[in-house]
């Protein structure tokens, strides 16, 4: 009888399978402590800001871990670390990864988890003994979290859109330094490294990262499938008005931007009630988060105020209606033509990840929760931007999330279960591993 050979679907499914099953959870927890140990602080957190010393310092760290795990290390202009381990033939590689860099004052696994689990996945197919049909790739991507520099995902977004890069380069920090500056020494601290080119062709992306939000937890569902990111638009509103004394100045005669800025303030948050009126439908989230008031002194009206507005949805025709319905407040709120303007400063439509991705990546979570006797993943939207947001306009994209404590993030208290972590892990190598195998 002759036996005819696995189909390849199944054939990958059975690789991927076993390089779930040699990842190592203390392999994964040793490498997270070692690089928080790069700006660990008292508070248990970390801070380690793009393109610092001590970025520096653990970005030669993740250097020489790739080496030892038989991996080459290539860099782009932006400074974007790729650790490449060969396949059997020299087809665009399957990336994972995020980021190292951290709030001014973050915690451990933002980012880092994702870079750090990645390394995982090639351990764990070194242990395994598997060679993949394609490369695979992980990534640290340049300043995602845009603290230091501004905008943050710099690094992805111009690996995706090498033409942004020149505009990066001339944005300064609070000290003055540009990022042109730390970036090319950065670039020099790296000179035993391979130069790559950016907007190379990717198979396909995975990236692995802690929810940030309280969704996982409280379903106590230990691993998530990221359908896509919400759509976000930031806008700046300034109110202007007249400076006067006051203690001698009439309220019937007074001319108060903050007035103004603060009644917009009230009908803006009326758009976006607590809870949704239909269970199920997208949620509008608005957030005012920067003010400046002039002259901000105590005995002095308000001659001018500036805020801003996050709104973010899955929707982007509810932003659409959202952003009609500011311009219309503004305008209702306006003593005088052009008191109150609206600048829309930025827009990123909404990010979808494909389903043929987000069914690899069930499967991977499935097994691995199953094993676990945990409850099996669900689906989920990230209200937060990641690498992931621009990497899918080059190439198949997907997210996985574990859960945060608390929901919380960019904070040192910011903490996920060390099994969870693990099942992330798991998941990923599963979903990578048969990514490179087809």
């Amino acid at each position: 009888m002759t036996v005819s050979n696995p189909p390849p679907l199944a054939n990958a499914q059975a690789i991927a399978e076993r390089a779930q099953d040699h990842v190592g959870a203390g392999r994964l927890a040793a490498s997270l402590a070692a690089l928080a140990s790069f700006g660990l602080r008292h508070d248990g957190g970390v801070s380690r800001e793009t393109l610092t010393a001590t970025d520096l310092a653990a970005r030669r760290h993740l250097i020489d871990q790739a080496r030892a795990l038989g991996c080459t290390v290539g860099i782009d202009d932006c400074g974007n670390l790729f650790f490449r381990r060969p396949g059997r033939e020299d087809l665009p590689p399957v990336l994972t990864g995020s980021h190292a860099d951290t709030q001014p004052v973050g915690g451990k696994y933002d980012g880092a988890y994702g870079v750090l689990a990645g390394l995982e996945v090639i351990a764990a197919l070194n242990a395994a003994g598997i060679e993949t049909l394609r490369p695979i790739e992980v990534v640290s991507w340049t300043n995602e979290e845009g603290s230091r520099f501004g905008p943050g995902a710099m690094g992805s977004s111009a690996f995706v859109e090498p033409a942004r890069l020149a505009g990066y380069r001339d944005v300064a920090d609070a000290a003055g330094i540009r990022f042109g500056e730390a970036l090319d020494a950065a670039l020099a601290e790296s000179h035993d490294v391979t130069r790559v080119p950016m907007a190379r062709p990717m198979a396909a992306c995975v990236e692995l990262h802690i929810e940030q939000g309280p969704v996982l937890e409280g379903a106590n569902v230990p691993l998530g499938v990221v359908t896509g990111i919400q759509a976000v638009r930031w806008f700046r509103v300034e109110c202007t008005g007249t400076m006067a004394h006051a203690g001698t100045t009439p309220m019937a005669v007074r001319c108060d931007a903050m007035a103004a800025a603060v009644a917009i303030a009230q009908d803006l948050y009326a758009l976006a009630p607590r809870h949704a009126a239909t269970p199920g439908t997208p949620e509008l989230r608005l957030t005012l988060g920067r003010w400046s008031v002039a002259p901000n002194s105590v005995n002095t009206i308000p001659g001018h105020v500036t805020f801003t507005v996050d709104m973010r949805c899955l929707d982007d025709a509810a932003l659409d209606r959202a952003e009609a319905a500011l311009r219309a407040v503004c305008v209702r709120h306006a003593h005088a033509p052009e008191a109150v303007t609206v600048t829309r400063f930025f827009h990123r439509e909404p990010t979808h990840f494909p389903e043929a991705m987000l069914g690899t990546i069930e499967r991977a979570c499935a097994r691995a929760s199953r094993n676990a006797g945990r409850a099996l993943p669900v689906r989920l939207t990230s209200g937060a931007f990641h690498d992931a947001m621009y990497l899918a306009d080059h190439c198949p994209t997907a997210m996985i999330f574990v859960p945060s404590k608390g929901g919380i993030s960019h904070n040192a208290a910011e903490d996920t279960e060390g099994a969870d972590l693990f099942l992330g892990a798991q998941a990923l190598a599963y979903t990578v591993a048969e990514l490179a195998s087809r």
